[in-house]
C-alpha cells in the first residue's frame, strides 16, 4: 500500500472567525497554518483565501500573496480552490489557476449544498480543464455525488484531462452523497485502475471517514475547511486535525507521505525545487 497523502484544507469558504478563531485570514495566517500542518504530517494544503474583510474571493492578488507567504515556509504542494463560494462567477472561480498552482480543485457536477445550489454545468467544467491543462496544473476531482464519477472520465476521454488521475470525495454535505462506508465502497468501485482518491468528510463524519479510508487505500483531507471540532465542543485546530490522522496511520502501520513523495504519487511533473524556481 502507498504511502498516504495527507491534504488540510486551511480555509474554506463558509467558516468564519465567529465559528472559530483558529481560522487563518490573512495570507500571513496562511502560511503559518500551512507551515504547522506541514510540520504535523500533511502534504498538501488546500487553500481557499478570503478578502479585507474576511469574506471568500478567488482575487488573483489574494491567492499570490497567500502562495509566496506558504512557499516562504515549507516545500508542501499548494492546492487552489476552484469552487470558490457559491454564486461566484466563471471569470472568478478562473483567477488563480493564472498562477500555476501544482494542483486546484475541478468539481464535475452541480450539487445542491445545503440551503444553495453548487453550479457547475457542463461548460463551465470544461472551461476549467482546459485552463488547467494549458497551465500544467494537477487536477483533484471534486466528487460530491457518484454522478461525477463518470463526468469526470468524459473529460478523460475527450482529452481535457490528461496523465495521473485524483479524486477526492466530498461526503456528508447536505444534499450530495452520504459519509457512511458503504457509499465510500460504491465510489471508490467505480474509479479506474491507478487512480488516487482521498475523502474528505464534513463535520463530525470527518474522523470516522479518514479510519474507513486508511486501510482501504486511500488518501485523507482533514482541517477547518471542513470540520472546526477535534471533538464534541472542543476547537481544532489545522495542525491538531492532521497530527492526529498521522498518529491514526501509524498505529495502522501506513507510513505518511512527505510533500515529494506525494509528489510522485500524484504524478506532478515538478519539484519543490523547481516550483520555487517558478517552473
Amino acid at each position: 500500500m502507498e504511502k498516504l497523502i495527507i491534504t488540510a484544507a486551511l480555509v474554506g469558504a463558509e467558516v468564519t472567525r465567529d465559528d472559530t478563531p483558529h481560522l487563518p485570514v490573512t495570507a500571513e495566517e496562511i502560511g503559518d497554518a500551512a507551515l504547522e500542518a506541514y510540520e504535523a504530517g500533511a502534504a498538501i494544503a488546500h487553500i481557499h483565501v478570503r478578502d479585507a474583510e474576511g469574506k471568500p474571493t478567488q482575487s488573483r492578488e489574494r491567492y499570490e500573496a497567500a502562495i509566496a507567504e506558504i512557499r516562504q515556509r515549507c516545500p508542501i504542494i499548494i492546492q487552489v480552490s476552484t469552487g470558490g463560494a457559491v454564486g461566484m462567477t466563471a471569470d472568478e472561480r478562473l483567477q488563480p489557476l493564472q498562477l500555476r498552482p501544482e494542483m486546484a480543485t475541478l468539481t464535475t457536477g452541480t450539487v445542491n449544498f445545503g440551503d444553495d445550489v453548487f453550479s457547475n454545468p457542463p461548460a463551465l467544467i470544461r472551461q476549467l480543464a482546459m485552463a488547467m491543462k494549458r497551465y500544467d496544473i494537477r487536477p483533484e476531482f471534486e466528487i460530491f455525488d457518484s454522478g461525477m464519477i463518470p463526468s469526470a472520465l468524459r473529460l478523460v476521454r475527450e482529452g481535457l484531462v490528461t496523465g495521473h488521475l485524483h479524486f477526492d470525495f466530498v461526503m456528508g454535505v447536505p444534499g450530495g452523497i452520504p459519509a457512511t462506508a458503504q457509499h465510500l465502497l460504491l465510489l471508490k468501485e467505480q474509479l479506474p485502475p491507478g487512480a488516487t482518491w482521498t475523502v474528505a468528510a464534513i463535520g463530525r463524519h470527518q474522523l470516522p471517514m479518514a479510519a474507513h479510508a486508511i486501510p482501504l487505500g486511500g488518501h485523507v483531507r482533514v482541517g477547518l475547511e471542513d470540520n472546526i471540532y477535534y471533538r464534541k465542543g472542543e476547537l481544532a485546530t489545522n495542525g491538531r486535525l492532521v497530527a492526529r490522522i498521522r498518529r491514526i496511520a501509524e498505529e495502522l502501520e501506513r507510513p505518511v507521505a512527505t510533500s515529494e513523495e506525494a509528489r510522485k504519487i500524484l504524478g506532478l511533473t515538478s519539484s519543490y525545487s523547481s516550483v520555487q524556481k517558478g517552473k
